[in-house]
Order: structure tokens, then C-alpha cells, then sequence
């Protein structure tokens, strides 16, 4: 759902109050250090409960204050024939804990923000995804299946939990536990290989031809998964493999296979594109990335998700730019940041807003 505004109170270094952000495009203009990203984090807190900086909460309060709060009023979205009413999400942080709400309610599994309003940044850690550290990858791949799929979610969880049993109970030596424990490691784990299997199946057919669309590189660079567990591998099969490593493992005090380990790759003709691929190409890989990743959860939900682009354009040449933007999804609503110097009236539309921002205050245009 688009947000009609956003209400920051004590939030980093942005000014308290209300901003009306009711339009498909919004550009929030201003020098470094000013306010813009700290504007996205706000509207991403609200849509996941936490910063997309990976920042603890207690960080996020302003200078010489213990809390924050923040409030977005949503648009209604369309179901068929009619539109579902819109709602108010809120987030209120102290030191004694953080609560959140949707239309005053408490939710207290933050999957329920994912389904109400999912968004989607683009910022310059996205690079991470590109460079190829598995953990990162990892992540991306969990997030995109997530945006789609609460069962997703619950599924990564489960297998989470069992994995930190096991290895609390290899350290241990906990003998007695462990063949429960490989069974059900081995249950959630071949099930969130299958799902991340096809999760690349689908991700590969959309991302392929939009990262040529804006490189024009002319060799597909598709998305592999590579499991830890073979593909073929079922449930017994996979708990004879934990069983046969046990001895090593006890000795290393953790579980060294499953899908905590998996890897995915970016390919051409020549094996591992992000090896031999240069800065730019893997700028504009991790941009790529974010637009499939927006384009995977509109095909699959039937619906758009909130966009948000932190500075992103800002070191591609003006072609790369143009194609960037011609290949981004349009959704129901983006917000995007720009230094004063950058040419962002040529991507403004009849209704977009333009804020100028200076010290967290925001000027309409």
C-alpha cells in the first residue's frame, strides 16, 4: 500500500511531524548528511519494524532522547471489484521495548508488516549481493522468497531454530539428542532447499533479460543455486549424511552442511560472472537484483511493492541511467533521493513531489 504521509517524532536527526507523501513519486533533494536516507529508513522501519542499515533501535533515537515513534497512513488498495480500506501503521520505541501497531491493533509477529506493506531498496550495500559473500546472497534470496510467502518465512525459521539446537548440542556433546536433531534438521532443511530451488527457477527467467535490457552486455548472466545437500538427496538420505559427519562435526562444535551453507552465483558462458566482472557491471548486477526482486513479488502477489531508491543513480553514466530507469517497475508508489546537482527533473512526473531537505526539515517544492 502507498503511504498518503509519514509522521516522524525523534527519529535520527529528522525533524518532528508530518510529511505528505500522497503521490506515485516522491524526490527528496538535498546535500549528504541532511536527512534523505534517514527519511527511507523511517518508511522502512514501518514496513519491517527495522532499519535497513542493520542499525539496533536504541541507535536510531535522536541525539539527547531515549525514544522515537513513527506513524504512516496508508492508501486502501484494490481487490477485484472493490478497494480493501486503507490503515495506519505505527512503531513506538523506549528503552523498555518496542511496540508495534496496524490500525492501533498490536502485532507482534512482524510477518504481518511484511504482507501489509512490502518495499523494496535500493542502496549501495546492495553491492554485497554482487561481490558474492554467500551470507549476503543468502539473505537476498530469503527476503524476496519472504516478500511472497509468509510460509517462507516459517519454514526459514523452523529450520533456524533446529540448526541452533544442534549446534548447542555438538558442542556440548549431547549424544542423546543428536539423531532427533539430524532427523528434523534434515525435514525443514530439504524442504527450504526444494522452495529456494524454485524460488531461482522463477527469479533466473525474470532477472536474465532485465540485467541485459540495462547493460546491454550481450551474454545472459542467469542466477545458479548450488544446495549444500544434493538436489537428489531426500530426508533419509540427508540424515545418513548428518549421521556419517557426526565425528568431525563434534569436533568442530557445528553443523557443517545444510542450507545455512548454500551458495548462489551469477553465470555466463564462463562460469562465475562476479569474479571477472568489473565495478560497474556489479553495480549495476546488485541494481538489477532489486528490480527482479520488485518484478518476482508483483507477479506473485498481484501487487506492487513500495519502492525506495537511496542515491543509486547517481555513479551511472546518464545512458546506463536511462535504461535503469526505463526497466524500473512502476508501482504504486517510489520514493528517491538526489543531490541538488543531479538531473532528477528529467524523471519527474505530472504528479511527483519534490521535497527539498535540509537539517531533517523537508520544503515542498
Amino acid at each position: 500500500m502507498a503511504f498518503k504521509s509519514i509522521d516522524t517524532r525523534n527519529f535520527r536527526n529528522l525533524e518532528g511531524g508530518a510529511v505528505e507523501t500522497g503521490a506515485a513519486s516522491i524526490f527528496l533533494v538535498g546535500e549528504n548528511g541532511q536527512g534523505k536516507s534517514n527519511f527511507l529508513d523511517a518508511i522502512y522501519t514501518l514496513c519491517y519494524g527495522v532499519s535497513f542499515r542493520g542499525a539496533q533501535d536504541s541507535a536510531a533515537a535522536r541525539l539527547g532522547t531515549d525514544s522515537w515513534s513513527l506513524s504512516g497512513e496508508c492508501y486502501g488498495i484494490a481487490d477485484g471489484s472493490e478497494t480493501l480500506p486503507g490503515s495506519t501503521l505505527s512503531i513506538r520505541w523506549t528503552q523498555a521495548g518496542k511496540a508495534i501497531r496496524e490500525n492501533d491493533k498490536p502485532i507482534i509477529d512482524r510477518k504481518r508488516l511484511v504482507e501489509a506493506n512490502p518495499a523494496v531498496i535500493f542502496c549501495h550495500d546492495d553491492m554485497e549481493f554482487a561481490r558474492g559473500e554467500p551470507e549476503r546472497r543468502r539473505f537476498f534470496f530469503d527476503q524476496t522468497a519472504g516478500l511472497v510467502s509468509a510460509g517462507y518465512i516459517d519454514l526459514l525459521r523452523s529450520y533456524r531454530r533446529v540448526l541452533k539446537s544442534r549446534n548447542a548440542a555438538l558442542k556440548e556433546r549431547m549424544l542423546d539428542v543428536l539423531d532427533v536433531l539430524d532427523f528434523q534438521m534434515a525435514t525443514w532443511g530439504v524442504a527450504l532447499r526444494g522452495e529456494r530451488a524454485r524460488l531461482v527457477e522463477y527469479f533466473d527467467r525474470i532477472f536474465a533479460p532485465r540485467y541485459e535490457a540495462v547493460s546491454l552486455l550481450g551474454e545472459r548472466i542467469g542466477v545458479s543455486y548450488r544446495p549444500s545437500w544434493r538436489i537428489e538427496e531426500n530426508v533419509d538420505a540427508v540424515t545418513a549424511r548428518l549421521g556419517a559427519s557426526r565425528d568431525r562435526e563434534l569436533t568442530m562444535g557445528t553443523s557443517l552442511s545444510g542450507p545455512h551453507r548454500d551458495r548462489y552465483r551469477f553465470d555466463d558462458s564462463y562460469g562465475d560472472f562476479s569474479t571477472r566482472a568489473s565495478t560497474g557491471q556489479l553495480r549495476l548486477l546488485a541494481l538489477t537484483l532489486r528490480i527482479a526482486q520488485a518484478e518476482h513479488y508483483s507477479a506473485l502477489s498481484g501487487r506492487a511493492p513500495v519502492l525506495m531508491l537511496d542515491d543509486v543513480l547517481l555513479e551511472l553514466d546518464p545512458d546506463k541511467r536511462r535504461r535503469f530507469m526505463d526497466n524500473l517497475p512502476r508501482g504504486e508508489q517510489a520514493f528517491f533521493t538526489f543531490l541538488p546537482g543531479e538531473p532528477f527533473g528529467d524523471y519527474r512526473m505530472k504528479d511527483t513531489i519534490i521535497y527539498w531537505t535540509d537539517h531533517g526539515r523537508f520544503t515542498h517544492t
